[in-house]
């Protein structure tokens, strides 16, 4: 069947910095993932995490494609000369089965 859905590459008009954090041996090392264009809205919405608390996010950025194939994305965001932490990633799938985009929510 092989459909792929078309990203709207002309909404990506903001330029973002995606990083990763992780443990090394000199504390929190920051790795970069990606650096582009992407579909960024700066709504805040409020949700309930796992344990019943309100969690205030701050925004949402939409990039084409998987930037981190196959692992869990942690970390922040730098947009706008702002840095925003990464809360959850998620990734919509084209009826084919591969990746459509990767949507960060920020907090």
């Amino acid at each position: 069947m092989g459909l792929k859905l078309p990203f709207p590459k002309f909404l990506a008009n903001t330029d973002i910095e995606v990083y990763s954090t992780v443990l090394g041996e000199e504390g929190e090392e920051e790795l970069p993932l990606y650096k582009g264009k992407c579909i960024y809205k700066d709504k805040i919405k409020q949700v309930m995490n796992a344990e019943r608390q309100l969690i205030t996010l701050s925004g949402k950025a939409v990039i084409e494609g998987d930037i981190k194939p196959g692992e869990v994305i942690q970390g922040f965001i730098k947009v706008n000369n702002t840095k925003k932490k990464i809360y959850t990633a998620e990734r919509p799938l084209n009826p084919d089965g591969t990746v459509f985009s990767t949507e960060l929510n920020l907090q």
